[in-house]
Parts: structure tokens; sequence; C-alpha cells
């Protein structure tokens, strides 16, 4: 019996083009391996069935370089190592893979390579690093042009009325001393800079538990929101008498803004790290995003220097209204490029409808593109409802036998699962109990949909959810197994399970 084995190795070469100096490059080593051992002189090699033919070149050994061409070393019929360079574009379709993204990128000089990308790239992060990137760029770009038409407005509105400074504009010209008004401005101005820490202080505070489970979502509402926070900074100039206030909202809502997207990026950066390279991969980050800004400063000044638009405060909003919009349009963009494999509710929803309806599910690919990044998960039907108290679950009436009915229903399971009419919707109430997992709260998602799509009336409760764990039962094994096979982490679901209430069985009813 034979049997092949390919394995895939970074070796270091040197590059000896030039004689003046030795360049050193990450090149990879691919190997193919057979069982079969080399027969003697004359002596017949067996056909198909994945074994050689006598006479026919045998490739033992690829070297692929970082430009996306390849050198391959092949046995003839003579048992001689014969070596044929095979240019990127004529690479065997076997060993190509995540190097087309390598090989799109020939014309870009490798010094320029290894400075803008990780080190191994395209094999060392994500599929979706490149696009993602591309997109981001211009992204940033027009964000630091919008950051110097907001500039410019809040410029403006500390030197309002052709000659009252700083001082006047945050409301200390009755001082009489010049070092009494500029301690007063500078006191007032820290104070603005102040409250919009504590922003970002509540935000990691008080939602740090929500950007592992949606990063997309979080930084594109982070954008909205320093949306917002410049729009406060240009109206400074149309009201420089409330400078302190109108720039402090803003720096309140920028500085929220920060808040959500400065953990958002860090679980993204880790999605792209597969290699587990998560500080390089934010360092060549770190280059791009100043390079957008040194980029979006110039344009900014081009805009500044137009004629005309720095005197006329109509023109200079709706300038900045056209970048921003295309900014949002760009980010929105630049986020639904991104392919988590990762199973969070949204995506669990996703999942779990396609199996209960069509008995299949979509790929992590399909997914991400199919998936609403601005949804937010209150306003998804079924509504579920989770870390429900028993009292509210029953219907505010302390029926024993009620309380029995869902223990008993429930006792292989690891929460108790009720429905609720509200006008002609659905509401699904979930309690779980202290031993429950991720795996358990999958579960009861899937249940939670066979109720909604299958259901046919709420009056038959019980009944309705004795058959919904039936189904379940017979059909949630071959669920993960579909799921393994389109390529989802099944392993590390992003489906935490609520703490705040938790029941914990102590004797069977």
């Amino acid at each position: 019996m034979s049997y092949a084995l390919q394995l895939s190795v970074h070796t270091r070469a040197f590059d000896c083009s030039r004689k003046s100096r030795r360049k050193r490059r990450t090149r990879h080593l691919q190997i193919l391996c057979s069982s079969t051992s080399i027969p003697e002189q004359g002596q017949q090699k067996d056909d198909d069935n994945g074994r050689r033919v006598q006479g026919q070149p045998h490739v033992i050994l690829v070297e692929r370089y970082g430009n996306g061409s390849a050198k391959r070393y092949m046995l003839d019929a003579e048992w001689q190592v014969q070596m044929i360079i095979a240019e990127h574009g004529s690479v065997d379709n076997r060993f190509q893979g995540s190097h087309l993204s390598n090989a799109s990128l020939s014309w870009l000089p490798e010094t320029v390579k290894d400075f803008i990308f990780p080190a191994g790239f395209p094999g060392s992060v994500s599929d979706d690093y490149l696009q993602y990137m591309l997109l981001q760029f211009p992204t940033n770009v027009t964000a630091w042009i919008c950051n110097t038409l907001v500039t410019s407005s809040l410029l403006k509105a500390c030197c309002f009325n052709s000659g009252h400074y700083f001082a006047s504009a945050v409301g200390v010209g009755s001082f009489s001393g010049t070092s009494a008004a500029a301690s007063a401005a500078a006191i007032r101005w820290v104070s603005k800079d102040g409250i919009g820490a504590l922003g970002r202080l509540f935000i990691g505070g008080r939602f740090g538990n929500l950007f592992d489970d949606d990063p997309k979502q979080w930084r594109m509402y982070a954008d909205f929101i320093g949306s917002a926070g410049s729009i406060f900074d240009l109206t400074t100039q149309v009201y420089p008498a409330y400078f302190l206030t109108l720039a402090s909202l803003g720096n309140l809502a920028k500085a929220v803004a920060r808040g959500l997207k400065d953990p958002s990026s860090r679980v993204i950066q880790n999605h792209f790290a597969i290699s587990g390279n998560l500080g390089e991969v934010a360092a060549k980050e770190e280059v791009w995003e100043v390079s957008a800004q040194l980029l979006g400063l110039g344009f900014g000044i081009l805009v500044l220097d137009t004629p005309g638009l720095v005197r006329s405060y109509p023109v200079l909003g709706s300038t900045w209204l056209s970048i921003r919009l295309l900014h949002l349009w760009l980010r929105y963009q630049s986020l639904s490029v991104l392919r988590f494999n990762t199973i969070n509710l949204k995506r669990a929803r996703m999942l779990v409808k396609s199996h209960v309806l069509y008995s299949t599910v979509p790929g992590y690919v399909d997914c991400n593109k199919e998936e609403n990044i601005l949804s937010l998960e209150r306003f998804m039907k079924p509504r579920i409802i989770f870390g429900v108290p028993l009292e509210e679950m029953v219907g505010g009436e302390k029926s024993v036998s009620k309380v029995k009915t869902l223990l008993r229903i429930y006792a292989k399971e690891k929460y108790i699962l009720t429905m609720n009419q509200v006008a002609r919707n659905i509401e699904i109430f979930i309690s779980f109990k202290v031993e429950a997992t991720s795996v358990s709260v999958l579960r009861s998602v899937w249940q939670t949909y066979w109720l909604h799509e299958k259901s046919e009336s709420i009056n038959d409760l019980f009944d309705n959810l004795s058959q919904s764990l039936l189904e379940m039962e017979d059909r949630f094994e071959d669920f993960l197994k579909q799921l393994d096979a389109a390529g989802w982490d099944t392993h590390q679901l992003n489906l935490k399970v609520p703490k705040e209430i938790s029941i914990d069985e102590l004797s069977p009813v």
C-alpha cells in the first residue's frame, strides 16, 4: 500500500542575483514523499491508482518563492534530478491555495511587502486580511480628511468676532491678568478632555463583554457615534459662545466611540493572526493607518486651501458630510469582507434557521456575506430573552404543576425554555441551569427556531415543547456534523451563558 505525504515548512535562503550583497528571503518548501521504495534499474513501476509509471517524471520537491514563482525538482526515468522553474502564472493548482493573493501582488517590490505585510504573508494571516486592509486604507484617509475639517471649525470657534482669543471663547475674558486667563482656559480645556476620558472609562467597565461576540457590529457603531461627536465640534463655529459645552459633548461622543473601536479592532486583529503573530499584525496595521493619516491630512489641507471653502460654513459643512458618508460606506464595506468562522448568537440564528427549515447549514463565507452587521439582537425575530426568572416563565402563577412539568420536560437539558404570545409575535423565555455551557445556548436556539417555524399553535405549549425536544434529539448531532463540514469552529463558541440568574436543581420532582 502506498501513500503520499505533503509537508510545508519555512526555510531561509539567499538571493544571489546581486553580487554586491546578499538578501535574505523567505521561501516555502513543499516536499512530496511516497512510501513506495525506489525500484532497481529496469524494474516496472506501478500504474494509476496513485502510483508512478516507469519513465514518467516524478515531482519530489517544490521550492516556492515569495513572489509567487516556484522551482520544481523532478526525478526522471534515469533517476536524475531535474529543476524546472515555474512562473507565478503557471504554478500547479495543487500548490496555489493561499498563495494566490501573493501572486497577485507580484508587481510590488519585496522591500515594500516586507514593510507593510506580516512575515510569511499571505500564509501567516487569514484569507480576508488583504481585502480588509485594502478597504481600510481609503476608509482611514477619509476619516483624517474629516478630522482636518472639524479641527478647522474648532479653531475658528476659538477666535471669533475678529480678535477675541481663546480665553474669551471659553468665558474667561473678565480676568484681568493674562496668566490667570491662560490658567483658567487651560483648566476648562483639560476638563473637556476629562469628560471624554470618563466616556471611555464607562464603556470599558460596563460593556466590556460585548466585543468578543460581535466586533463587526460595535466597530461600525463606533464610527456612527464618532460622527455624532464631530457634528458637535462642527457646530462650535456657529455657536462659539457655547464652545466649551459643544466641544465637551463632542469629545465625550468621540471618546465613547474610541472605547468601542479599540476593543473591537483588537478582536479583528486576533482573527487575522492565525499564526499567533498578533503583535506583528497590529504593528503592520499601524503602518497602514499612519500612511492613511499622512495622506488624509494632505488632502485635508488641500481642501482647506480651496478658495471660498473656509469662508462659507454651509460649503464646509456639506463637504464634511459628503466625505463622512463616504467614510461610513467604506467602513461598512471593509467590515463586510471579514469572514469569521466562529459562531456568535447572530450567526447561530442564521445557521439554526437554515437547518430547521432545509436540513442544511451555509458555510462561514456565505453566512458572513448574508450577515446584517447593523442588526441588534433585541429587534430580531423571534425575540429571545435569556435569564428569565422561573416565576415569569410560568406566567406569574405559583402553580406547582407547571413548575413540575417544566422540570420534567427539561430534565436532560441544561436549560428551561418556554414561549409567550405577545400580540402576533412569540417571545421565548430561557433560563439556564448552573452546569450550562455554550453548547446549551446553541441547543436552546435550535429549539427556539423549531418552535417558531414548526409549531402551529401555542395553546398546546407543553406538547410543543416536548415535540421540539424530540426533534432536536434526532437532528442536533447532524447539525453539529454539518457545521464541522462547512468549516465552522464548533470547539470555541461565542455563546455566553448569562450568569445573572441560574437554576440549581437540588432534588428531582
